[in-house]
């Protein structure tokens, strides 16, 4: 599903092709430290491991549940960088629950896709209800995965990946480890369809930002067809102006589209 040949490793390396990325990456940062100083989150624990914690912010005890998972292609990153996501949802009365997990190489991809599955197993075991599930990059990938496994009650992906096979032949792919059989079978564009695709069913967003190369708005666009062919309710959007950094920046204000339509999914 990789398309005409050409060089992947442009297409995929967001850091090279974004080079104000660390100014962009300072501000989550700064403005994930001080949502957490004005709001600081229960962290809860949902395996034995260091990273297998999660942020969670209740809006009420009943409030249904938005699970953000981080991007970072596996390999980088933790929950503590994007805190400043869940003010505007709380201020709609959805509980947030950002979890951290293992990174390649030290852990296989396998085995990060494992660890999402227990961080919606437990919030569901404890609220009664699937969350809903949002993420960017490598986030969105993950994503669609609980989707397909329909341990999410809907998911919005932002920049996902979902066809692994274009990484194998770029760096990232030297802490991933993938070979033909590994990527297609940890990617969730070959996964079965939610419900079988079966009409009135979970939903999935995929969107992008329009400013992003054209491998990953591409992802996003066959994602939404593959599974709209299927019977499942999807949604492609590409938000103008937006790289793949910038792209998150809607989620912190809880006017934007993006926000409104993730509280629209959450609720309905």
């Amino acid at each position: 599903m990789t398309g005409n040949p050409i060089d992947l490793e442009p297409q995929y390396n967001n850091r090279a092709a974004v080079p104000d990325h660390p100014v962009v990456m300072a501000r989550w940062k700064a403005e994930a430290e001080t949502a957490r100083v004005a709001r600081p989150p229960l962290e809860l624990a949902y395996g034995d491991r260091p990273r297998e914690v999660m942020d969670l912010w209740e809006a009420a005890p009943d409030a249904p549940v938005a699970v953000f998972i981080h991007g970072g292609y596996w390999q980088a990153l933790d929950k503590g960088w994007f805190s400043w996501i869940a003010p505007p949802l709380l201020a709609q009365g959805i509980s947030v629950a950002i979890p951290s997990y293992d990174l390649c190489p030290e852990v296989s991809l396998s085995r990060i896709v494992h660890q999402m599955r227990a961080v919606a197993d437990l919030l569901k075991a404890s609220t009664g209800a699937r969350p809903f599930v949002f993420g960017h990059s490598a986030g969105g990938h993950l994503a669609a995965c609980l989707l397909s496994e329909g341990r999410a009650s809907g998911a919005l992906a932002i920049s996902g990946v979902f066809d692994l096979e274009p990484l194998i032949p770029t760096s990232l792919n030297t802490a991933l480890g993938l070979d033909a059989l590994t990527a297609r079978a940890l990617s969730p564009i070959y996964w079965p369809p939610p419900n079988g695709g079966a009409p009135g069913g979970t939903s999935l967003d995929c969107i992008v930002g329009a400013a992003e190369t054209a491998e990953f708005i591409r992802q996003s666009r066959a994602m939404a067809d593959l599974w709209a062919s299927k019977g499942v309710e999807t949604r492609f959007e590409a938000l103008d102006g937006l790289n793949h950094f910038t792209v998150l920046d809607p989620l912190a204000d809880a006017d934007s589209g993006l926000v409104r339509r993730i509280v629209e999914r959450v609720k309905q």
